[in-house]
């Protein structure tokens, strides 16, 4: 069982490291790498800007901003967290931008590269009452949320791709559950 945790880890850090010579040589200009990124991570991007942004076409806009900023910055990238958390800070700026005091319209469908069967979330409760919880918070919160339970990354990574401490990251989560399980029993009434 041990050797297998580290096998695991071995991969992991194997990958990190080959995440972060990808991203070198898109600062070096590398156009193929950047389409090698965009591969790799446009279906969690993508369903990450859907869910913030809740339409496909602004989520597929701000998708493509994201990969416009990669290639300006990707010299900026100074290795303190993994590739992805970095993606995700950019995507979540750039949706930021673009998103500030909109709050996200009902979706009717999933965007492409996004996984099109329902999570567990969404079997629970189903996805249009998920959107429209989701669009009930603020985007403070919903980014969180999203990161958190659809992207599956810690509080600490979520604290990385927003630049916020964990305890802000914890509070956030918080308040947007309270705000969600109001939502959710307001429906079921």
């Amino acid at each position: 069982m041990a050797s297998r945790r580290f096998t695991v880890a071995g991969r992991r850090a194997r990958a990190r490291q080959e995440e972060t010579l990808v991203l070198a040589r898109v600062a070096d200009g590398d156009a193929g790498a950047l389409t090698e990124l965009y591969e790799r991570y446009c279906g969690p991007l993508s369903a990450f800007l859907y869910r913030l942004a809740g339409d496909r076409g602004t989520a597929e806009e701000i998708l493509q901003d994201t990969l416009l900023a990669v290639w300006r910055s990707a010299g900026t990238y100074q290795r303190r967290s993994a590739v992805s958390t970095w993606l995700f800070g950019v995507a979540r700026r750039q949706a930021h931008n673009r998103l500030r005091g909109v709050p996200p319209p009902l979706a009717a469908e999933p965007p492409d590269g996004a996984d099109p069967l329902p999570g567990p979330e969404e079997l629970a409760v189903g996805g249009e009452r998920v959107q429209a919880a989701l669009a009930r918070l603020p985007l403070a919160q919903r980014e969180v949320v999203v990161l958190s339970f659809l992207n599956d990354l810690s509080h600490q990574e979520i604290s990385e791709v927003l630049g916020i401490p964990v305890g802000t990251v914890k509070s956030r989560l918080h308040h947007a559950r309270a705000t969600l399980r109001e939502c959710i029993v307001e429906r079921l009434a």
